[in-house]
């Protein structure tokens, strides 16, 4: 079922037809005790300074009156789900910009998350930061909370780039932010870099991936602009305000973001992410494996075993917490459903998906449909078989999305 008004969740019932989940009466109680089937947590504040108009999340500009009442929450809700978790192996502090809040309410966010959550020994938490609001203080704090990863939104070093993408940050902060937080002693630094910026050209990315590379993060993220639905960016390009990179300039940047990073050290091991040997982000492995996590905060969105829920994405519903907020979109995913995200997800990462998941996909797919979709993409050298997994080959890459589309969901 999917939910389209804000209900508590001992309104919920899961459908009876499909997973081990199926027809759960949700209490409290009950919806809660899913939280210990969790590997992941997801935290989700949603505050920043301004909002950058390709962004589709949910994000608030100019709310620093609410800060103090949406941590409270945070740690309210923190507090009720964390004695249910089991050993959590990576927690994600995503936005929004989390180190937006001033010093003692981030304080409070990080130490409750420290001593509420249980955490495996090697543990991946990461907290997103914007370059502007990385201080020595907050660098140290986080530091000394135990975030071991920190991912900064770079995204262009072109000031005329980043105004395009309504980003409001100096390029030259952002190697201090990063310098600020090796220092404090956070080792595991991802950057995020956009491409196919409208003005951008083959030789503002080249400047753009050096800076990268020379700065010398643990990570890197690398995606082409995309124009998402109710974003300023779509709106302006609807009234051709802005000019959409071609595909074939997309297509050259992709290439030499991948063939530049390759030269550099850093693995494509995902569509669009690139890593140092032994620096794959934990928590996004964990998405792209269809493993299950729990969510908290306004919007955020969880997964346990094919149920899927989102948080309420609007700060005067999720205050209305009983102890947890009231939630959105709830889905149980059919069997095939849940198959088809298994195939969109398992593609992305250039490993590809194990035979053996691959078996399982085609036998758990009504009529098997998806097993003649994989044979077409094999002859047509879009997909391969590599190490015994079935990955999408370079040219398969290029074209993922229609590949893994034809994957998802069978033609009604």
């Amino acid at each position: 079922m999917a939910d389209k008004h804000p209900i508590s969740l001992t309104q919920c019932t899961t459908p009876n037809d499909s997973s081990e989940l199926g027809g759960l009466e949700n209490t409290e109680n009950t919806w809660i005790n899913l939280a210990k089937r969790a590997s992941g947590l997801y935290i989700h504040i949603p505050f920043c300074f301004h909002k950058c108009h390709y962004c589709d999340f949910f994000s608030i500009a100019n709310a620093d009156h609410e800060h103090k009442r949406f941590t409270e929450a945070l740690v309210n809700e923190l507090q009720a789900v964390g004695p249910h978790l089991e050993a959590i192996d990576s927690i994600f502090v995503g936005g929004g910009t989390p180190t937006l809040l001033e010093y003692s309410l981030l304080e409070r966010v990080l130490s409750t998350i420290k001593n509420v959550v249980p955490m495996t020994s090697l543990v991946e938490w990461t907290v997103e930061a914007n370059p502007e609001t990385v201080s020595e203080s907050k660098a140290k704090l986080l530091a000394a909370s135990g975030v071991n990863r920190v991912s900064l939104g770079a995204q262009s070093f072109h000031p005329n780039l980043l105004k395009e993408l309504e980003r409001w940050h100096d390029p030259e902060n952002v190697l201090r932010s990063v310098s600020l937080l090796r220092e404090a002693g956070i080792g595991n630094i991802n950057l995020d870099l956009i491409y196919a910026i409208p003005t951008q050209t083959m030789k503002m990315l080249e400047v753009d991936v050096e800076q990268l590379i020379n700065i010398q993060p643990e990570h890197l993220s690398c995606y082409a602009l995309t124009y998402e639905p109710n974003t300023p960016l779509l709106t302006k390009l609807r009234k051709g305000e802005v000019e959409r990179a071609t595909h074939e300039l997309e297509a050259e940047m992709f290439g030499y973001v991948i063939d530049t990073l390759r030269s550099a050290g850093y693995r494509q091991y995902e569509i669009s992410n690139f890593a140092r040997e032994g620096f794959e982000c934990k928590h996004n492995v964990m998405y792209w494996e269809n493993r299950s996590w729990w969510a908290c905060g306004p919007s955020a969105s969880g997964h346990i075993k094919g149920l899927r829920w989102r948080n309420v994405p609007r700060l005067r519903d999720y205050f209305k917490q009983n102890p947890l907020p009231p939630v959105l979109d709830v889905e149980q995913l059919s069997l095939d459903r849940q198959m088809g995200e298994v195939c969109m997800l398992g593609l992305r990462l250039n490993r590809g998906m194990p035979r053996d998941t691959v078996e399982r996909v085609i036998q758990q797919s009504n009529d098997h449909w998806r097993e003649d979709v994989i044979q077409k993409y094999l002859n047509e050298g879009l997909l391969a078989w590599v190490n015994d997994s079935l990955a999408l080959t370079k040219k398969g890459r290029a074209i993922a999305d229609m590949v893994i589309g034809d994957l998802l969901m069978q033609d009604a």
